[in-house]
């Protein structure tokens, strides 16, 4: 199913297209469903959004293409340039979802004039997953492994600076809480299926309400950043982004909690799906950075004040 990654969100509308709400709302069924495919199908949507905002060049065959954006720890490239304008990128490249699956890749490098986007190949010996990079229990399915890139042929993507530059970057980590929030209701689905089920306690039943109330906050979230980003495509949406990604990371955690204390260690150890989704959202939600991008909120909210 890994392999059909891509087919997964064929036609899925783009950011900003005035239909961003049913993008994330596929994304986070993916997401319900199984958190691994949830992950490769993002990264093959947000490569598509990226090419189309940054004008790249279409693909000969669409179909048999698969695409990871691997654009984590910039410096860990380097780009050269030859003398007649031929482009290539060197070095290891870690936390490359779908190493062995990808076709084709949208990575970060250094070059002489800044930190550029190029666009790859992803074929041996040019591009090389390594072995034993991806000792995962989460998210295993991710093969997310280290490619070592060895003057691999390259073809730019926008200037120096335009990945990062782009507004289409912050909807993109939206995108990422979409799936976040997919995982998140998979889980509360084994309380569900429970409490419909068997006779719950009131503790129990208490924690399902708190998951319910927690769920339609994110849900919330997602849906009023979906219309922002509709109403002005081109805003900078690093605010509304850092927030969401806060918002849904801290109501997954509170899922995981919930669930967990519900129902014991009954499901994480005789119910291999959910155990496997517990453990995928707990990895997967750690692409947030905790602390670190509160406070990034905060320092955002002091230039430009919320509405509350």
């Amino acid at each position: 199913m890994q392999d059909d990654f891509s087919k997964q969100v064929a036609g899925l509308p783009l950011p900003g297209s005035g239909q961003t709400a049913e993008r994330w709302w596929r994304l986070a069924s993916l997401g319900r469903d199984d958190l691994v495919l949830a992950r490769l199908a993002e990264g093959h949507a947000d490569a598509t959004a990226i090419r189309a905002e940054l004008k790249d060049e279409p693909s000969a065959d669409p179909d048999s293409e698969r695409w990871g954006v691997w654009a984590a720890v910039p410096s860990s490239l380097e780009a050269r340039r030859t003398e007649d304008g031929a482009w290539s990128v060197s070095g290891d490249r870690p936390w490359c979802s779908g190493a062995g699956s990808c076709t084709h890749a949208l990575v970060t490098a250094v070059a002489e004039d800044g930190v550029r986007l190029f666009a790859v190949e992803v074929r041996e010996p040019a591009a090389t997953p390594l072995d034993d990079t991806w000792p995962a229990v989460g998210m295993a399915g991710s093969d997310s492994r280290t490619v070592r890139f060895a003057d691999c042929p390259a073809r730019p993507v926008g200037g120096p600076g335009d990945y990062v530059g782009r507004p289409g970057f912050w909807h993109g980590g939206v995108g990422v809480a979409a799936c976040w929030y997919g995982g998140a209701t998979g889980v509360a689905d084994t309380l569900l299926a429970a409490a419909r089920t068997r006779d719950l306690n009131p503790h129990a039943l208490a924690h399902l309400g708190a998951v319910d109330g927690l769920l339609h906050t994110a849900r919330l979230a997602l849906r009023d950043a979906a219309e922002r980003i509709d109403a002005e495509p081109s805003a900078d949406a690093q605010q509304l982004a850092v927030r969401v990604r806060t918002v849904v990371d801290s109501v997954a955690t509170q899922v995981l909690d919930h669930v967990g204390r519900a129902l014991g260690a009954g499901p994480l150890c005789q119910d291999a799906a959910h155990a496997r989704r517990v453990a995928d959202l707990t990895v997967y939600l750690r692409q947030s950075h905790a602390e670190a991008d509160l406070a990034q909120l905060g320092t955002l909210l002091k230039e430009n004040p919320p509405a509350w």
